[in-house]
């Protein structure tokens, strides 16, 4: 397992689930002096962020691109893949088109969340679920090109009435022709959804590509009440090798927060858990 940090972008989520803030080139340093493998950057769009400048940046600090997030098509252009106007769904297709190509390159996939939409009074539920299900065919096989997958995260019932449980997702990617859609388990919303999080991480194997490594109350791992014991337990025995992202609030520092999710990186992922 690898260690990952989030660094946002987007002014317009100040204030959410993303440990750094200050800039691109502050954001890898930091991350890098915390001893970091890698970066999730979730960027307002794909010319947000110079590609020769990232490039120069991860190589300086050492560190990999492990992934792009694609919520800003929702919080800040309002897109998103289950819109009742055809027009607009085709528009949400696009901009995660965009960001698979700008992350592709660097071996980095894109992330389906906040983008995935829900079902209303417009869009049935069964309709709803038909569009994300035609998005994630089309964009897991353009994904392809660049040997990376799509990565897409169920939500917590408060964000999402589409899918919110890793079964659910299993389910949902069961269903496509495309076997290059992998999901993302992002720790806060198992611990709002699912019955037993490390059961539901065996249960969803082998399409656990990602996880957002963070405690209960969506602070950084080790400030809140999630036990983390089977959960580490549940992801060796999946021999899971992808990235715990920190995807934490910035508590009560981003630095601070940085610091700690490292610690809890390496207290839990550095020795055996029988001596816990």
């Amino acid at each position: 397992m690898k260690s990952c940090v989030t660094i946002s972008l987007v002014e317009e989520a100040r204030g959410g689930p993303f440990v750094l803030w200050d800039g691109l080139r502050a954001g890898c340093e930091l991350a890098a002096r915390m001893g970091f493998d890698a970066v999730e950057i979730f960027a307002p769009g794909p010319d947000a962020v110079d590609r020769d400048e990232l490039r120069t940046l991860l190589d300086d600090n050492g560190l990999d691109l492990a992934a792009v997030g694609t919520g800003a098509g929702w919080v800040k252009h309002r897109l998103q893949l289950a819109d009742a106007a055809a027009e607009k769904r085709r528009q949400a297709i696009d901009f995660v088109r965009t960001m698979i190509d700008f992350g592709g390159p660097f071996g980095a996939f894109a992330i389906i969340g906040s983008m995935q939409g829900r079902y209303d009074a417009e869009v049935d539920q069964p309709t709803a679920r038909g569009y994300l299900a035609e998005a994630l065919e089309e964009l897991g096989e353009h994904a392809t090109q660049y040997k990376v997958p799509l990565v897409y995260e169920p939500l917590n019932r408060y964000e999402t009435n589409q899918v919110n449980t890793i079964a659910q997702g299993v389910d949902l990617l069961e269903q496509l022709s495309t076997d290059n859609v992998e999901l993302l388990a992002d720790l806060f919303h198992m611990h709002i959804e699912e019955r037993d999080v490390a059961q539901a991480l065996k249960d969803g194997d082998p399409h656990i590509g990602h996880i957002h490594f963070v405690d209960s109350n969506r602070r950084p791992v080790g400030e809140g009440h999630m036990n983390f014991i089977p959960i580490i337990e549940a992801l060796r025995e999946i021999q899971f090798e992808g990235y715990l992202s920190a995807e934490a609030f910035p508590y009560p520092t981003p630095e601070a927060a940085a610091e700690q999710t490292m610690r809890a990186y390496d207290y839990w992922t550095g020795s055996t858990l029988s001596s816990r």
